[in-house]
């Protein structure tokens, strides 16, 4: 077992919650849970888990329930020297609970740590992790997180009760950011758990009132696994070589000087 050190301790598990039904994917989640849905022939579970192991984190405690034995059966399995040193255990924590709730059902696995990492099971990022450890501890945070702007091109729309429009502007170029997960986790953040809660709802906001939450903003890449279309355009990227959320690759050696990653229109 391998762990990894991080600037005032060490960075322990990485909680990752894996048991939606994944309902926007329905035709493809009838077969498997979204986070093992292809990408580039690997499951897109494996490219978040390569990604924490690529920066020293390979310690996962997954949280399985719908189709749970999908991924419970996948892990065992898998040969690749990639993944030799990873830890992992599987949680069972139903089909129908939140992220928050996943989170309350490992809080006694998670005792005696310092802080912990979370995340969903099938976004991606180039976003550097040892800076964003770095930068959470820097601030005391008990809940940071990954804020970036939505993938998908809309119009915000400025009106005034009348309906008189000031403004007409598109999302990418406009101030809105979302959570992106890759949360930091304080093991305290554990106390604002309630039975039945989403994490950004109620335990978020009681942590936001305390002035406990940071927001990490990231310019750089991200991707969900929401919709077919998600999974259509990163199986593009990767069928081209485009692929900055595998930061574990070496970077290619191409004729060209940049080659530009467009969001999803």
């Amino acid at each position: 077992m391998r762990r990894a050190d991080t600037p005032g301790g060490r960075a322990v598990n990485v909680v990752l919650s894996c048991g939606g039904q994944g309902l926007r994917m329905r035709a493809a989640s009838e077969v498997a849970p979204k986070p093992m849905i292809l990408v580039g022939g690997r499951p897109n579970l494996w490219h978040v888990m390569q990604y924490y192991a690529y920066f020293g984190h390979r310690e996962f405690m997954i949280c399985v329930g719908y189709k749970g034995e999908v991924i419970e059966d996948f892990f065992p399995t898998y040969e690749e020297e990639d993944a030799r040193d990873w830890d992992i255990s599987f949680v069972d924590t139903g089909t129908h609970a939140s992220v928050g709730e996943r989170l309350g059902a490992v809080r006694d696995r998670l005792a005696g740590e310092e802080r912990f990492l979370a995340n969903y099971g099938d976004v991606v990022t180039d976003a550097h992790l040892p800076t964003l450890i770095e930068r959470a501890m820097a601030a005391g945070a008990t809940a940071s997180f990954l804020c970036v702007r939505p993938n998908y091109s809309f119009h915000v729309v400025s009106a005034d009760v009348d309906g008189q429009v000031s403004s007409i502007t598109d999302a990418l170029r406009s101030d809105i950011w979302i959570n992106g997960g890759y949360f930091i986790l304080r093991a305290d953040f554990l106390e604002h758990l309630r039975p039945g809660e989403e994490i950004i709802e109620e335990p978020f906001q009681r942590a936001v009132r305390a002035d406990q939450v940071q927001a990490q903003r990231h310019e750089g890449f991200w991707a969900p696994m929401d919709t077919l279309k998600d999974n259509q355009w990163l199986e593009r990227l990767h069928e081209t070589g485009r692929t900055p959320w595998r930061v574990w690759d070496p970077p290619p050696v191409r004729d060209i000087v940049s080659v530009s990653v467009a969001p999803l229109g």
